[in-house]
């Protein structure tokens, strides 16, 4: 972590602004780039899910309103909005309370307005203020909290204000990020701090617990039964910020369609045996207060840095019996075990709680520490490949702050700090988000990059512990590769600013990065790329006429839906994959074969094989899993392009056109969100020959996805149609044995439901 002090910190944003606004690639405006800068960093951290930066101010019906940014979860439950107080000032200083109230009222006034149909004034050129706006008027009656988050580069102390009560009786929760508080997340890495949580005004009174002595250090334990209520009051004032840590937030379980039956049954029918019922909750916080008379008992007044790592759903069910199914939580009181990180490895041992209280669920959760194996093995290849012309290298920032605490480390004597600049400047860094962000867009999931770092990051881990490739044997190539996809998505960005887009440019820059990928079907010379450490002009020129179209094709295509929730739709990223891209005469050098030369020749080769895919997209999906699964059972990895040449013989494809590609692409993109096989830097492979080397959590999750919706089919059709699912054309005792364990498993989570020899999805 960055040992700046306070000072420090803010000179070096006051600074990182200034060169900002001297550029001129974003806003000539110091409190505009102020705020970008914020948001983008917070975002990072996770602080913020999310966050789209958007300047609008003005007046509606004698009422003044202006807001900086925004940040609206699938669940439309909690909107978020920024606001901004740049003071400029060359010391720091207190906000005053005209200046706090005055900026929080602007935005609710915002909320207030958009609530009585804004959009319908707003300018029509400004798509995007009345897009968000027009988004609050339709979802108005569901959203229950409204959290402003004033950011400012002055002191605005710690403390979150809650108002319970306000327009159309919406909660509104102001929280204050001012630069003592920036630095803290920012500076310090303490990215939970705004979860501060008063227990009594909260609760109306402190909550008894018991202090657990401990031989360990680094740690304390307390054992607590929270109400009910104050659990789900938490919940709607967070949200899943409070669920970072628990992989069921990871995998979207809190939003199910059935959260358990019998949780819900017990909150409605049996609320005093609750907690009787009831596992409880494991939570970690970074600081407690606590009322101690030195017996052991103690009083609960207030916790930061929340976050339950277990019981996820059962919080999030709490919150929906008090919101949805209008039950009394008075006499519900949930079992807690709440551990205190008070060490130095705040995160890894937060990590380390969160995986050993995960490790009984039936979704078994990814490592997402910075010891994960595979991240490991990046910092390995980060800090031994060298550029071409062993100048330098680039940084692989494993654990957050890592590049930071380096770079102190080698600041005591000026040859060491010069030295350490020169071979690893900042513009040679790369977080675990970037790499993620990367990789996806590069993989044809813009989708899940415009959920934003955190969450994409998560959905990466995950799918690397469902495709069994966390134990890659990474090298020099797939780094290189790596490096070079990087450039790209950067280059990408750099464009995209240029172009001054007013909003949603994290995903035109996602869904170029991708279209480029499946346009060439990845075919591009990542070898030249890294060699020059940078992509050539002529890449760069198309990429510029891309992202114009790109933006367009955003907008156009989500009517009426605003654009930044509908790029992280699958359908969004289909719809993409249709749109004529145009391509120089003379391809760019980077493009492995001329995709020019390819579409001038495109009609022909379509015409020779356009009985084959006639034939081809007439035959069941299933049926194809089964011969690619045969292809791939000899146990080789192949390339991605050597693979869909090969397949595409195997399917009975005179050539290879654009077309023919593009089926046979999509047709290995099903075959490795199935599991069948496993994508990553050295190419393709079979990711499990036999049914057993599949985890049950899998299988379970693709059986559910492969079940017909609401149709009730027997078990025995069912299992023969999952073994073809999954590419298996014999349904043996193995499969047959290992399928009717799996039903029974679902069965009793309730994630399917029988009727005698019959199931369907619950």
């Amino acid at each position: 972590m960055n040992d700046l002090s306070l000072e420090e910190y803010a000179k070096e944003l006051a600074s990182e602004v200034d060169s900002a606004v001297e550029d001129g690639n974003e806003t000539p405006y110091h409190e505009r780039e102020f705020t970008r800068i914020v948001i983008e960093e917070l975002s990072d951290d996770g602080a913020l899910e999310n966050p789209t930066p958007l300047w609008e101010e003005g007046t509606f019906s004698r009422t003044r309103f202006k807001i900086s940014g925004y940040s609206i979860p699938d669940d439309l439950e909690r909107l978020t909005l920024i606001t901004t107080v740049y003071l400029g000032d060359a010391t720091l200083r207190q906000l005053t309370t005209d200046e706090i109230l005055t900026a929080c009222q602007q935005a609710i006034k915002f909320y207030e307005c958009s609530c009585q149909e804004l959009y319908k004034q707003i300018e029509p050129a400004n798509t995007d203020a009345s897009d968000l706006a027009r988004r609050i008027y339709e979802g108005r009656d569901h959203i229950v909290t409204l959290r402003v988050i004033v950011l400012s580069d002055g002191l605005a102390g710690l403390k979150s204000i809650d108002l319970k009560k306000a327009f159309d009786g919406t909660r509104v929760v102001v929280d204050l990020f001012g630069i003592d508080r920036l630095h803290r997340i920012l500076g310090k890495g303490y990215t939970r701090d705004d979860i501060a949580i008063d227990v009594v005004e909260s609760c109306g009174r402190t909550i008894p617990a018991l202090k657990v002595s401990t031989i360990g250090e680094g740690y304390d334990a307390y054992m607590a039964a929270l109400p009910g209520a104050f659990l789900a009051d938490v919940y709607e004032k967070y949200g899943t910020r409070l669920l970072e840590l628990n992989v069921r937030a990871f995998l979207g379980l809190s939003g199910r369609k059935s959260v358990n039956a019998n949780l819900r049954k017990t909150i409605r029918e049996q609320p005093d045996r609750f907690l009787a019922y009831n596992n409880g909750i494991v939570a970690t916080v970074d600081s407690i207060e606590v009322a101690d008379d030195g017996t052991g008992r103690v009083e609960i007044r207030a916790l930061r840095g929340l976050q339950i790592v277990n019981g996820g759903q059962t919080t999030a069910s709490l919150h929906r019996a008090l919101r949805i199914d209008r039950a009394s939580l008075e006499k519900i009181h949930v079992p807690a075990k709440i551990i205190s990180v008070t060490g130095a490895n705040l995160d890894e041992m937060v990590a380390a709680v969160s995986r050993s209280a995960n490790s009984q669920n039936t979704v078994q959760p990814a490592d997402f520490s910075s010891n994960e194996p595979f991240h490991v093995s990046v910092e390995n290849l980060a800090n031994n490949v060298w550029l071409p012309d062993a100048s330098g290298r680039w940084f692989y920032e494993r654990a957050r702050g890592s590049y930071g605490a380096q770079e102190l480390a080698s600041s005591s004597r000026a040859e060491k700090r010069k030295r350490f600049a020169m071979e690893t400047p900042r513009d040679r860094r790369i977080s675990k988000t970037d790499l993620a962000k990367y990789l996806n867009a590069w993989d044809g999931f813009p989708n899940l990059v415009s959920y934003g770092n955190q969450k994409n990051f998560q959905f990466f881990m995950q799918a690397m512990k469902d495709s069994k490739s966390q134990s890659l044997e990474l090298d020099q190539a797939w780094f290189k590769a790596l490096i070079a996809k990087g450039l790209i998505f950067r280059t990408v960005q750099a464009i995209v600013k240029a172009k001054k887009f007013p909003a949603y440019q994290a995903n035109i820059v996602a869904y170029t990065v991708a279209c480029l990928s499946f346009k060439t079907s990845g075919n591009v010379d990542f070898d030249a790329i890294w060699l020059a450490q940078s992509v050539s002009t002529e890449l760069r020129q198309m990429l510029g006429d891309w992202v114009v179209l790109i933006d367009m094709k955003l907008r156009t295509s989500a009517e009426p839906k605003m654009p930044s929730e509908w790029a992280k739709k699958p359908e969004c990223w289909s719809a993409f994959q249709e749109l004529d891209l145009p391509v120089p005469t003379k391809s760019p050098p980077e493009l492995i074969f001329d995709v020019a030369d390819d579409i001038e020749n495109k009609v022909g080769m379509e015409l020779d094989d356009s009985l084959a895919r006639e034939r081809s997209q007439s035959v069941d999906p299933d049926d194809w899993m089964l011969q690619l699964r045969e292809v791939f059972s000899d146990g080789l990895v192949r390339d991605r392009d050597g693979a869909i040449v090969e397949l595409a013989r195997q399917f009975g494809f005179r050539r290879t056109g654009s077309k023919v590609r593009e089926d046979i692409d999509k047709l290995i993109r099903t075959a490795v969100r199935r599991g069948i096989l496993g994508s990553n830097g050295k190419g393709l492979s079979l990711a499990a020959s036999k049914i057993s080397d599949y985890e049950r959590d899998f299988l379970k999750d693709q059986f559910v996805a492969s079940m017909p919706s609401r149709a009730w089919i027997e078990r025995t059709d069912s299992i023969r149609a999952f073994a073809r699912w999954l590419g298996y054309r014999r349904t043996g005792s193995i499969i047959t044995e290992t399928m009717r364990s799996i039903i029974a498993g679902l069965i009793r989570e309730t994630r399917i439901e029988s009727d005698g020899s019959r199931i369907r999805r619950s």
